[in-house]
């Protein structure tokens, strides 16, 4: 067999949907930790406008649907698509629940869901911690399956639709989320920046 471009034997190379998505997960989380490194407590509870979604003391909170158990909630809008704007500390816990939730319906024991199960927190370290918990978890347990899982029908069972897709559309679907919230991540905290 001749040689692949990179100098590497051809049959070294197999490309797959799972070669896609899973390089895709990797390099996008890659770019988000590294800015989430950088944080600073001050930027994870920035507001960008006055009473942004956030994640604040149980008590204290100013939406009328909030999610987590523990000392702090995670507030949500009234409405699933109201565009109200939100803090890194909301974007980081809702990366951490849809992480834990398809993590604990694909590969956990079907059982909890992250509004009656998951520990939010505002405090900087206790919240990175759980993000990376959960897509660590995520990560390694996607990359340990064989190509022919990800055409597998049904493997998740977080939701409907993940349970009629093949399961290569929901990693597919996990790693828009990573990238799409990721992406306001950097935006708000470069405007943190800007403007200090």
């Amino acid at each position: 067999m001749t040689d692949h471009p990179s100098g590497l034997p051809a049959e070294t190379f197999h490309p797959s949907l799972r070669a896609v998505v899973v390089a895709q997960l990797e390099f996008s989380w890659a770019e988000l930790d590294s800015r989430l490194a950088t944080l600073t407590p001050d930027e994870l509870l920035w507001e960008p406008v006055p009473g942004a979604l956030s994640v604040v003391r149980r008590g204290t909170e100013r939406s009328p649907r909030t999610t987590g158990v523990g000392p702090w909630v995670h507030e949500w809008p009234a409405g699933y698509d109201d565009p109200q704007p939100r803090t890194v500390a909301w974007l980081v816990a809702h990366l951490t629940e849809v992480f834990f939730e398809r993590w604990e319906w694909t590969f956990g024991g079907h059982e909890r869901r992250p509004a009656t199960s998951l520990e939010f927190s505002g405090d900087l370290d206790a919240a990175l911690a759980g993000l990376r918990e959960w897509v660590g978890r995520w990560r390694a347990d996607v990359a340990a399956l064989p190509d022919d899982a990800f055409l597998t029908v049904g493997r998740s069972q977080a939701t409907p639709i993940d349970q009629a897709a093949p399961f290569g559309h929901l990693v597919a679907h996990l790693n828009r989320e990573l990238i799409h919230h990721g992406s306001e991540i950097c935006v708000l905290t470069d405007l943190y920046r800007a403007t200090r």
